[in-house]
């Protein structure tokens, strides 16, 4: 539940950054052709958008990752709280540096995951 109140008014602003990019040539070209309002959003203000929302969503999720492993951290379980417990309190670097690397490989995955689906026409 924190985790869910901490991203989502930060995808909100995300999200809503990403639709204000959209040039307002292409949402008075769409008024003009006589679209209705649910037609500029889901023809012309959400193709327009996508790469940057799905950019947007890439650093959403990297920043939830990162604090999912915070949160493990002071003790609400997961990947932090493996590195505390059973590497850092029992001097087991090997434990802690295994975790760091699982955490990178993951956000280079959804990072690298997020361009290549951004890329995508």
């Amino acid at each position: 539940m924190p985790l869910t109140i901490y991203i989502g008014p930060y995808m909100g602003r995300l999200i809503e950054t990403s639709l204000l990019e959209v040039n307002e040539g292409i949402i008075e070209s769409a008024q003009a052709m006589g679209a209705s309002p649910l037609q500029i959003i889901f023809r012309f203000i959400l193709p327009e958008a996508r790469s940057s929302l799905i950019l947007n969503l890439t650093t959403a999720t990297i920043s939830l990752i990162g604090a999912t492993a915070m949160a493990g951290a002071v003790g609400a379980g997961g990947i932090g709280d493996l590195a505390i417990s059973y590497g850092y309190q029992r001097f087991d670097t090997s434990v802690v540096i295994l975790t760091v690397i699982v955490l990178l490989l993951l956000v280079q995955f959804v990072q690298t995951f997020g361009e290549w689906l951004s890329r995508l026409r």
